[in-house]
């Protein structure tokens, strides 16, 4: 027998944002919340979370708690991703939330990652049954998911992200021609090496995206004054669109970037990183366009909880 349907709540600890989704005992969305704490700063140059991020971090997931238990949740997950794999220090976060929540740290495998990223990005998008590639850009990672008919297929991982691009090859604002042009050569061949092992990569042309980079290029490109999940779950993002935004945004200072409607602030100092990703991706798959999904990695981690209970 089921045990009795509750009220759930997941965090996703991210390298840049935590995230949280809390669903009624329905499965409807009650809350859908992201907060910045930058975990990953540093991260690439040290190897190391410091003190700071990690008591950041900590404080916004007591405050996703605490929102999603004055919701009702009763169970409450909290996963981690990129940066909780890649810092030799992972255990201090780990203990820090422990110690503040009660809760365990679950830290996702790349494949675990990208199995339930892409069970919850396609769930409530039309022709989620076709061969799908799932994309999310993360602020440490990108992830490749490879799926159909709901079931995954095959992923892969690649440790750049909108975060640890910006650390790795950005120094002036706005960033240098060269710097931008190294950047999306890094992440087009780190996608040509990946369709020698995947083929399915370069074959399959529903591709979904998900992330803070991709949401946010939509929003801009929709020019978004206020977050409007209606508006960019499902909008079909253009290459062309998506080649215009970054133009717009890799040329102009930051006190110039952050007035564009859609664009957070938070985000501002490493969207342009972001951008370089997508369009390398979009450049080497020969991407005419990518349906953008704010759904994603809590959204599968909860419809695995449900099965589980």
């Amino acid at each position: 027998m089921s045990a009795t349907p509750t009220v759930q709540a997941v965090i996703d600890v991210g390298t840049n944002s935590v995230k949280l989704l809390v669903l009624d005992a329905n499965g409807t969305q009650l809350c859908r919340n992201v907060l910045t704490t930058r975990l990953g700063e540093g991260l690439h140059n040290t190897g190391v979370m410091n003190p700071e991020a990690i008591a950041r971090t900590v404080g916004v997931i007591e405050i996703h708690i605490a929102t999603a238990k004055e919701l009702g949740a009763t169970s409450v997950s909290i996963v981690g991703t990129a940066a909780c794999r890649r810092a030799r220090n992972a255990d201090e976060l780990a203990t820090a939330i422990h110690n503040a929540t009660g809760i365990t740290l679950e830290v996702l495998s790349e494949d675990d990652e990208a199995r339930l990223g892409l069970l919850g990005a396609v769930a409530a998008l039309p022709n989620g049954d076709a061969p799908t590639v799932v994309v999310d850009i993360g602020g440490g990672s990108t992830e490749f998911s490879i799926g159909a008919s709901g079931k995954y297929i095959n992923s892969a991982s690649v440790p750049l992200g909108a975060v640890t691009l910006t650390e790795a090859h950005f120094t002036t604002d706005p960033p240098r021609p060269e710097d931008l042009t190294n950047a999306i050569g890094e992440m087009s061949d780190e996608v040509e090496d990946l369709t020698r092992t995947i083929p399915e990569l370069g074959r399959i042309t529903n591709v979904v995206g998900v992330g803070g980079t991709i949401v946010t290029v939509a929003a801009v490109e929709l020019g978004l004054a206020e977050f409007s999940e209606e508006a960019i779950h499902g909008f079909v993002l253009t290459r062309d669109a998506a080649e215009d935004v970054f133009r717009t945004l890799a040329t102009e200072p930051m006190e110039a970037r952050v007035l564009n409607p859609g664009l957070p602030r938070d985000r501002a100092d490493i969207i342009v990183a972001g951008c370089c990703l997508l369009v390398g991706i979009m450049r080497r798959l020969s991407l005419n366009e990518i349906t953008v999904s704010t759904h994603g990695l809590v959204n599968g981690v909860a419809a695995r909880d449900r099965l589980n209970r």
